[in-house]
């Protein structure tokens, strides 16, 4: 009867190692794991910590990509860093205390505004781009106001987290950012920190599946750099339409049992 319980570790991690080639390319993996778990019998609030979890290491590969931009940016921008951690740990505690009923009936929801979030990325990308030119920093007031939208992102990212490197992007470059690349680099720092505080609360409190995390974290690092490639030949458009029909689907098919 062992296979009943390898076959479930195998799809996850074919589901990160999937996730793990679309973060290189276009991001949005955590819509591929999330449903996954779920469909695989965990409890929704669990299903989203385990995939926390498994997901974070790839996050190191992104900082690592783009040290040297990280390195131009405004020493200011670095004070973002608190509010992630703070937000991280916030919204992860939230999480902790929510019901697991009430968690499910937000899923459609958070599946549909993540979703949502990543359809408007592409025109938001092309526009801030367009811009794109010396990066800035932040001072006094702005420096302040920027501080308290950064607490309210890591809230969002600690208790869901899909799509909230897209908020960060958008709100960058509302901020008065505009080098592109500065940008993801920050991005890629600020979501590393919020994840981080999260799942040290996840682990605390008992809500990761661990072997779904090694089978998982592993195939995710390993589809970042292997299947890449071949996600970058099939193209960036193809491969954000496949997580958007993913994610409108997953949301119909949630809110479908809801109303069971």
């Amino acid at each position: 009867m062992a296979h009943w319980h390898v076959l479930p570790l195998l799809f996850a991690a074919s589901a990160a190692f999937l996730a793990g080639a679309i973060n290189s390319v276009a991001g949005g993996g955590t819509l591929i794991t999330f449903p996954v778990l779920l469909f695989l019998g965990l409890p929704p609030i669990v299903a989203n910590a385990t995939s926390t979890v498994a997901i974070w290491p790839g996050s190191l590969g992104s900082i690592w990509g783009f040290r040297r931009e990280l390195g131009r940016t405004d020493r200011t921008l670095r004070w973002l860093v608190l509010p992630s951690l703070l937000g991280g740990g916030i919204g992860a505690l939230l999480l902790r205390h929510t019901s697991s009923k009430v968690f499910e009936h937000l899923v459609p929801v958070l599946i549909l505004f993540a979703t949502t979030l990543f359809m408007v990325q592409g025109p938001i990308q092309r526009r801030l781009a367009l811009h794109s030119g010396e990066g800035s920093g932040l001072r006094g007031a702005k420096l302040a106001l920027a501080l308290a939208f950064q607490l309210l992102f890591g809230i969002y990212g600690g208790y869901f987290g899909a799509g909230v490197s897209i908020i960060m992007l958008s709100a960058l470059g509302i901020f008065g950012l505009t080098d592109i690349l500065e940008m993801s680099a920050l991005t890629s720092l600020f979501s590393f920190c919020i994840n981080g505080t999260a799942i040290l609360i996840f682990i605390a409190a008992g809500l990761v599946r661990w072997p779904f995390v090694l089978a998982m974290a592993l195939c995710a690092v390993a589809g970042g750099y292997g299947a890449a490639g071949l996600a970058r030949r099939i193209g960036r458009p193809t491969v954000r339409r496949f997580v958007i029909a993913v994610g409108l689907v997953m949301t119909a098919v949630f809110a479908a049992r809801l109303l069971r």
